[in-house]
């Protein structure tokens, strides 16, 4: 605890003593422990203060706009001052005991003392900033202040002035970041600093010139913008040349090797388990979901086909799975067919009282907008608790630019069936919902700074919930179709794990894909791709899931025939993005 406000706890309690009384009396141990908790609450606040000066653009995303107008440069200089920031707030931090700290600040400590040390990690150790060119691309914060109705137009305009000064600085830098990188996040960064002209874009300019800002406001506009614009260009031809270059030369691999991979994982899941046994759990799970898969074929094989089953159940699945898939919406309807099914969703779960959806929150399923393609063809962009009104973006990418082929592959991936768990999962009440939950926790540092295992893990959670509850009338072909998806996530953690730290090659990870989880040769494809465009994000779903699953089953047998499990969602949810280990911890503690 810090000594002046130890100090203060002192002269607290001493007031009411007179001053002829000259003995020393010391602080109550509830005294000081309601001192040390009244002061954290203050340093909390303080820290999501100074952190949005360090970091403007992650601010400009969680719904805080007093620094809409930076763009900070990526600099060495800058990355010295991050890691002088990142030990300050350590010191500060590491004052408090934890042990004098009520069981929500502890999480609040915790989630705070991780954010530190992983970005800290980042820069010293990992060091993504010299091979990812994919971390550098400015179109993202400036979509966010043109796109969202946060304020005027005039003060969105003027923000998004202020912020294109830093652009040409911007790609300086980034390029001289740039060392020995990956030839896949090349490419990636290629992709998605073309798709910045969607932001940076002649309706851009006709809306300025339509503005009320001033003649010289609008010069200035467009001399920045015509400087932003040539800057994006020429990056763009540096990233070309750059990927030509790799392609003949050979470049850095994408694999992070176990090392890296386990501190990652530790700073990223936060679930007490390592990635090595988070990895032979699901191995072991894998073979458990095949066995459920193969006793619906069984059941189902005689409705779809006159033949005798195969006797090697992998193929028998894998036969029926092909022939269900068979049954989707049209190519040219997906968005569409997904915008139609949400209302479907939201009344199962007011009708099965689930857990409360609040109407006032909107959510819009629009078209991926081109700067965000190329990752996932579906996801969530959620407003932050500052802007807890604006509206909650279901992102669908089209399929458009797909083959004929390409298309048919995807839209069996995601037929009649596995549409339906998609759309539980992102919106209702997977994604939208708990992060709707999350803007209303007290707590802003778990509402910010939350932990991407619970919010992947509720959305995985959600997608068995719904089905157990009902949802599909219990077909046959639902549970097989949501056996297959859940397959997908067990796989994802032993695909993310094989490929980085051991080595598996793209034929093995298709093969797994394809053969033992059953998945179209689309979405095997982009999932090979995305697992060497990230590391440990994959494993997040299935650790979360297995550790909400398994929470709720445990209290369960505590609470016997009082478990509510409406009560039980909104319960856990209130604790905002925290991490599992912790709202467990919490909720025992009630009973």
């Amino acid at each position: 605890m810090k000594k002046s406000f130890l100090a203060a706890a002192v002269v607290l309690v001493l007031g009411g003593l007179t001053a002829c009384q000259q003995q020393t009396v010391a602080p109550s141990a509830p005294a000081m422990t309601q001192a040390t908790q009244y002061q954290f609450e203050q340093y909390s606040q303080q820290f999501i203060d100074a952190f949005w000066q360090e970091s403007p653009t992650w601010a400009l995303y969680s719904g805080y706009h007093k620094y809409d107008a930076q763009l900070k440069v990526p600099n060495a200089a800058n990355r010295a001052l991050s890691l002088q920031f990142i030990d300050q707030q350590l010191a500060q931090l590491q004052q408090f005991e934890p042990q004098s700290l009520s069981a929500n600040q502890l999480i609040d400590y915790r989630l705070i003392e991780n954010l530190l040390l992983r970005d800290k990690w980042e820069i010293e150790t990992f060091k993504s900033w010299q091979w990812d060119p994919s971390a550098y691309n400015v179109a993202g914060g400036f979509a966010q202040i043109i796109n969202e109705d946060f304020a005027p137009l005039d003060e969105r305009l003027r923000s998004f002035l202020g912020r294109m000064e830093n652009v040409p600085a911007y790609y300086v830098a980034a390029r001289a970041n740039i060392n020995n990188p990956t030839l896949e996040h090349t490419q990636l960064a290629v992709m998605q600093n073309e798709g910045a002209f969607a932001v940076f874009s002649d309706e851009l300019l006709d809306t300025v010139k339509s503005s009320g800002l001033s003649e010289s406001e609008k010069a200035l506009f467009v001399s920045r913008f015509n400087a932003a614009t040539n800057a994006i260009n020429e990056h763009i031809q540096w990233l070309k040349s750059l990927e030509s270059q790799l392609e003949k030369e050979g470049a850095r691999s994408f694999r992070i090797g176990e090392a890296l991979y386990e501190q990652k994982f530790a700073f990223d899941i936060q679930s007490g388990m390592t990635a090595k046994a988070l990895y032979e759990k699901a191995l072991a799970d894998k073979d458990r979901v095949q066995a459920e898969m193969a006793k619906l074929t069984t059941q189902l094989w005689s409705t779809y086909f006159t033949t005798p089953m195969p006797s090697d159940s992998t193929v028998a699945t894998r036969q029926l799975i092909d022939k269900l898939s068979a049954k989707h919406v049209k190519r040219e309807d997906f968005v569409n067919e997904v915008r139609a099914q949400i209302p479907q969703l939201v009344k199962f779960v007011n009708d099965k009282q689930l857990v409360t959806l609040d109407p006032n929150k909107p959510l819009v399923v629009r078209e991926t907008p081109e700067y965000m393609r190329g990752f996932a063809g579906a996801s969530i962009s959620a407003p932050g608790p500052y802007e807890k009104s604006s509206n909650t973006y279901y992102n669908v990418t089209p399929l458009d630019d797909m083959s004929d082929e390409s298309a048919e592959s995807y839209l069996r991936e995601y037929n009649h069936w596995i549409l339906q768990v998609l759309n539980i999962h992102e919106a209702i009440p997977g994604h939208y919902t708990q992060l709707v939950y999350s803007n209303e926790s007290p707590s802003l540092v778990k509402s910010l700074f939350g932990n991407g295992a619970m919010v992947e893990g509720w959305a995985v959670y959600t997608e068995r919930m719904m089905l157990e509850e009902g949802y599909g009338n219990f077909e046959p072909e639902m549970w097989l179709m949501y056996y297959k998806w859940n397959l997908r996530v067990i796989a994802n953690t032993i695909l993310d794990y094989a490929i980085q730290v051991k080595g598996m090659t793209e034929a093995e990870a298709l093969a797994l894909m394809t053969q033992e989880a059953f998945q179209q040769e689309a979405e095997a494809q982009g999932k090979w791709r995305r697992a060497t465009l990230s590391q440990v994000q994959l494993t997040s779903y299935y650790a979360g899931y297995r550790e909400i699953y398994d929470f709720r089953e445990e209290l369960k047998q505590v609470e016997g025939d009082k478990f509510d499990l409406k009560s039980f969602h909104e319960t856990f949810l209130s604790y905002g993005s925290a991490p599992v280990k912790y709202i467990r911890q919490l909720m025992l503690a009630q009973q």
